[in-house]
């Protein structure tokens, strides 16, 4: 009887987790990617530690239909002549629903500048940490390129718990 039941258990646990995997990984396929140009910011010209800055961008899908907003809010914890190490919080408005996120970075820009033209490619991820909406519960990342100084491509990964 001992024998039997801890087989049902083993086998009853290895179905329900192979089902669990089937869904998260049906979840964690879930993959929007969106545009972004930025329309605001308050970047000064000379980073400080401790002095704050955001950047918000409008957001369109591939379609290029408007979509919402990307809205960063920055913190320099370290700077230096070769960029600086930020801390950053980031909120995707969205016509269906909310998604934030947060990261900490190493901004490869200068510090003591940001330069219009010229400016280096370099991407960074944040870990989604909440939604409303159709993203309510959301768990993932979302990883920025940043093209050029004014533009970006977002790839938001949703997992479990994600709407």
């Amino acid at each position: 009887m001992m024998r039997l039941t801890s087989a049902a258990t083993i086998t009853g646990g290895l179905a329900a987790g192979a089902a669990g995997t089937a869904h998260a990984t049906r979840r964690a396929d879930r993959q929007l990617t969106l545009h972004g140009r930025r329309t605001g910011a308050n970047i000064p010209d000379v980073l400080t530690v401790g002095v704050p800055y955001y950047v918000r961008y409008d957001l369109t899908d591939a379609e290029g239909r408007a979509v919402g907003t990307e809205n960063a809010h920055c913190l320099p914890v370290t700077v230096g002549p070769d960029g600086s190490f930020v801390m950053a919080t980031l909120v995707l408005a969205l016509t269906d629903g909310m998604i934030t996120a947060s990261t900490a970075f190493q901004r490869p820009l200068p510090a003591v500048t940001e330069l219009p033209v010229e400016s280096r490619r370099w991407t960074h991820e944040f870990a989604v940490t909440g939604g409303t909406g159709s993203y309510n519960g959301a768990e993932g990342s979302v990883s920025i390129e940043h093209l050029t100084r004014d533009e970006d491509t977002l790839t938001i990964t949703l997992a479990d718990g994600a709407g």
